[in-house]
């Protein structure tokens, strides 16, 4: 059969007439189809999945309770635009209340979303002419660069080390990129790193933005997930509603990751610009999960709930893998454990398996030993795991940390 003339009506951003060719496996992939194949080889095993990037439990009963309530109420099975007062309202009492960051108008400085992703992929169309750089953290999610270079911008990378804790250094942007640059894309607590912003680090970043004009978005889609203390929210800082917007979403705080829900808020002029964008590319997030997300803001008892219980499995993995060898640190915050990636392995009986990159040790982790985590070899080789692991109850947790170190006891790692 012919190749067909669609081949050839790709736009380039996608890959043009090459679209669909690529041999290339996506790493996300390639985990997913070594977890099969390590289930096939091991029938009736249980694989370890530190790997997931969501909550492991449902939202908590009282907010599927608000939603069945909702969503009878004729008044709500319209379409929602760009929302009604309810979530706005609750977003802006959440700011103040959780994160200290008083007056927010809810009219002018708070537009929901369709989840952070949504978001991110929105804003660029608000910002970003052909040309335009952004200033992204690498490693991270990318959608917002991506959306930008779909608009003919181009992406400028800020490397996030372990020497520099996991902060982008603002000062290594070279001043043509400068000359160029719009945005500022920040995320913290970071995915994949887990490492958390300090305000003095913030108060840098709107120092930063003001000399070089530019936009700073803030995701913090893991804000809340804080082990001690306050949330930190770029807001909170002193002239950040200046200069950007922050990202809230109720996917990870309140264990509602396909409610698809969570709101833009800052600086006046940035929030009406994407409600602009966003008028023309959905017609907002069902009232009833709306008016539920509304519920969960009120109640941050919900989120203190579920951020203790990944810091109590955050202790618990991290004594594990420290005494596997591996140089592990809990995090202040997310629920995610970043550490370097070993060299080798070296078993009991003397064989030892040396690995080039973080992808290899991860594919062994999951053919040999039943446990799933995430590679990153943008920065260096580590890996990623996630305490979000299947555990209903705590002796479960117990379980699953202790098979971990069962499985890893008859290895000694090399850094």
């Amino acid at each position: 059969m012919s190749e067909s003339y669609i081949q050839n009506l790709f736009a380039e951003r996608i890959g043009g007439s090459q679209y669909g060719k690529s041999q290339a496996i996506y790493k996300f992939e390639k985990i997913k189809r070594a977890k099969r194949a390590a289930m096939t080889a091991n029938p009736g095993a249980e694989i370890i999945d530190l790997g997931v990037g969501e909550p492991d439990e449902m939202a908590f009963p009282e907010v599927v309770d608000k939603l069945c309530v909702e969503a009878r109420k004729p008044e709500n099975r319209g379409y929602a635009d760009n929302g009604d007062a309810v979530l706005k309202a609750a977003a802006a009492r959440y700011l103040e209340r959780v994160c200290g960051v008083p007056g927010i108008n809810p009219e002018t400085e708070v537009v929901h979303s369709i989840g952070s992703k949504a978001a991110l992929s929105i804003l660029p169309a608000a910002l970003i002419n052909p040309g335009d750089y952004v200033l992204m953290t690498v490693p991270g999610y990318p959608v917002f660069g991506t959306h930008a270079k779909y608009l003919g911008g181009r992406v400028h990378n800020l490397p996030l080390t372990e020497a520099n804790r996991f902060l982008p250094d603002l000062g290594s942007v070279p001043a043509d990129v400068l000359k160029q640059a719009k945005v500022l894309v920040l995320n913290y607590p970071n995915n994949p790193t887990g490492a958390s912003a300090t305000p003095e680090f913030f108060a840098a970043v709107v120092a930063f933005a003001k000399k070089h004009n530019l936009v700073v978005i803030h995701d913090a889609a893991y804000a809340a997930l804080v082990f001690e203390g306050r949330p930190l929210s770029f807001l909170a800082t002193p002239g950040a509603k200046e200069v950007g917007i922050e990202l809230h979403s109720a996917s990870k705080s309140f264990n509602m990751t396909g409610w698809r829900c969570g709101f833009v808020v800052g600086n006046e002029l940035l929030v009406r610009a994407y409600g602009d964008v966003k008028d023309n590319t959905d017609s907002g997030q069902f009232l009833a999960i709306q008016h539920a997300t509304a519920h969960g803001l009120d109640h941050p008892e919900i989120t203190e709930k579920i951020a203790a219980k990944y810091s109590r499995r955050m202790d618990a993995l991290v004594a594990v893998l420290t005494k596997a060898g591996f140089n592990a640190r809990k995090p202040r915050g997310s629920f995610f454990l970043y550490v370097k990636a070993p060299k080798a392995a070296v078993s009991k009986s003397g064989v030892r398996i040396e690995f080039r990159t973080a992808e290899e040790i991860s594919q062994w982790l999951i053919t040999e030993k039943l446990i799933s985590t995430v590679p990153w070899d943008d920065v260096g080789a580590y890996l990623r795991f996630s305490v979000t692991f299947a555990a209903p109850t705590v002796p479960d947790e117990a379980r699953i940390v202790g098979t971990i170190a069962d499985r890893l006891s008859d290895v000694r790692f090399e850094f």
